[in-house]
């Protein structure tokens, strides 16, 4: 469950790091200094509201979850993350390329907020993890159930759960290291 949370947070995070790069250079119609400084407050707002959005959802689901049966899907790390990024390529370009254009009046604030947005799916992510660790669980999502990548969405009913060393993700969707 949590490698589809996890999915976005890598590309959101280097396109926003990279449209603030571009953003920077860019003298805006507030300048480099405000741009920079609203960019950063945006992204600590941005990364604070991510990290907190639908953790109740999360935690009643987990709350919930019954042990995975013979008859459940459970999909692999590496296609849940291809499904999930080929899926939202075109809105990840899109708001990498808002984030660039949003340079014209605050240089580097778009790409900062894109930033905080993937680092708060990270750490959100990461908090998911530390339950799975608690728990010594991993959670996941049945793939009939997950609708366009939302992990917590209106058809996921429940969580199925496997032992932690099930699968090829580590606890909060990390990839698990084989020695």
């Amino acid at each position: 469950m949590a490698v589809v949370v996890r999915a976005g947070a890598a590309p959101m995070w280097w396109s926003g790091v990279a449209a603030a790069v571009v953003g920077a250079f860019v003298p805006g119609l507030t300048g480099r200094r405000i741009g920079l400084l609203a960019g950063a407050a945006l992204f600590l707002v941005t990364l604070a509201v991510v990290v907190f959005a639908r953790r109740g959802r999360y935690a009643e689901l987990a709350a919930g979850a019954t042990r995975a049966g013979r008859s459940d899907f459970l999909q692999d790390r590496d296609v849940t993350v291809r499904n999930w990024r080929r899926a939202h390529r075109w809105w990840l370009l899109g708001a990498f390329l808002v984030a660039v254009a949003s340079a014209a009046v605050l240089p580097g604030a778009g790409g900062l907020v894109l930033a905080g947005a993937g680092a708060g799916i990270w750490l959100k992510a990461v908090r998911f993890g530390r339950r799975e660790v608690r728990d010594d669980v991993l959670y996941w999502v049945r793939t009939d159930r997950v609708e366009n990548g939302r992990p917590a969405g209106k058809q996921v009913e429940a969580y199925r759960t496997t032992g932690p060393v099930a699968g090829d993700a580590a606890p909060g969707g990390a990839r698990r290291r084989r020695p």
